[in-house]
């Protein structure tokens, strides 16, 4: 599979079978490519996007089919050129779900086609024929932003879903240490915590809040963004605790949806408003923003943001994070940057300062 996207050399059959030093480069150098953790692992993510890498549009007829919906680099160009001559399907994810087959279905009707869903060698003809209606930035990417102002600049009525990692039988990142009650610290403990300070100041505020998971359920990715769309929400705001296996490595990062091709401009606002809020409030050491493709971050349908927040195998970072009032310090620097994410230029306030009360 590497070799045919041109990041690996035909490899000697006898060894084959082996991850050698250069397949994990490719596969690193592929994951980098697609906003992926580039580990050099070949998990789900991994195989997923690899598998897909290989289809261009023209490859083969595509058409919703249930349960299992086609995927693939040819569906993203798909969808994008249809976003670009101004059908609505959301965010180009390169699922060929329910929302893709009726705007091409839409497209076929408007220019005189069968309007069968199915897109094959006329359907693509026509596509390739017809100028973007839409010019000035990604259509999708504009109306994310369009739907920002004109919500407004007040919070009650927001739907804001937030995601605490792991859950269940998927602790996350573990710390044990005979001098804590009980003797273990987990991630998926801390970020439950911090969840429900952060949901409480939104439902004070009159957010109407949803959580992914309870506290001894688990999710997959691919689940919470589904539930995420499922509610409507405005936003998405995904809680994690970083772990390395190096003790020097500290500090908060954020993430938001991006790759080589594409990123969503109001996910990153928020990610830049949530990373300098946090890093001025609780100075820890800055590790910026990043665009991801994570199947988080690429299925929602709504602007949506991961927050590693510190490196529990840090000792500098777990001494902050075990702090209740350090939580508290961080659910309030959340709330500010999701507010300040709705108020307009004139209206914000600098980094740091502002105080929100119920």
């Amino acid at each position: 599979m590497l070799a045919t996207l041109g990041l690996l050399a035909n490899t000697d059959p006898q060894r084959a079978d082996v991850l050698d030093e250069a397949a994990e480069l490719a596969v690193r150098h592929f994951q980098q490519r697609r906003g992926i953790t580039a580990d050099g692992t070949v998990g789900p993510e991994t195989y997923w996007a690899l598998t897909g890498a290989h289809w261009q549009l023209g490859d083969r007829f595509l058409s919703h089919s249930a349960p299992q919906a086609m995927y693939g680099d040819d569906v993203t160009a798909l969808q994008e050129r249809l976003l670009e001559l101004g059908y609505d399907l959301g965010r180009p994810d390169g699922l060929f779900g329910p929302r893709t087959a009726d705007g091409l279905r839409a497209f076929q009707r408007d220019y005189g086609l069968v309007a069968d869903g199915l897109c094959g060698p006329e359907t693509l003809r026509s596509l390739r024929q017809l100028g973007r209606r839409v010019v000035g930035g990604r259509p999708q990417w504009l109306r994310e932003l369009a739907a920002v102002v004109e919500s407004g600049p007040s919070l009650l009525g927001k739907r804001i879903v937030i995601d605490p990692g792991h859950g269940g039988t998927d602790l996350g990142t573990v710390h044990t240490d005979d001098s804590l009650p009980g003797g273990t610290v987990t991630e998926a403990s801390l970020v439950w915590d911090l969840a429900t300070r952060l949901e409480g100041r939104l439902t004070a505020l009159g957010v109407r809040t949803w959580v992914t998971r309870g506290q001894t359920i688990d999710r997959t990715d691919s689940e919470r963004a589904e539930f995420a769309n499922e509610v409507g929400a405005d936003l998405l705001l995904s809680l994690h605790v970083d772990g390395s296996e190096s003790s020097q490595a500290n500090g908060l990062a954020t993430y938001y949806y991006g790759g080589a091709e594409t990123h969503s401009s109001v996910g990153e606002r928020l990610a830049d408003l949530i990373q300098r809020e946090l890093v001025a409030r609780t100075r820890l050491l800055d590790n910026r923003i990043h665009g991801k493709a994570w199947a988080l971050l690429r299925l929602t349908r709504m602007p949506a943001v991961r927050l590693e927040l510190g490196y529990l195998t840090s000792p500098v970072d777990r001494a902050r994070l075990l702090d209740p009032v350090f939580r508290d310090t961080v659910a309030e620097g959340l709330l500010v940057a999701i507010q300040r994410l709705y108020l307009a230029d004139a209206d914000d306030t600098p980094t740091g300062v502002l105080q929100i009360s119920a």
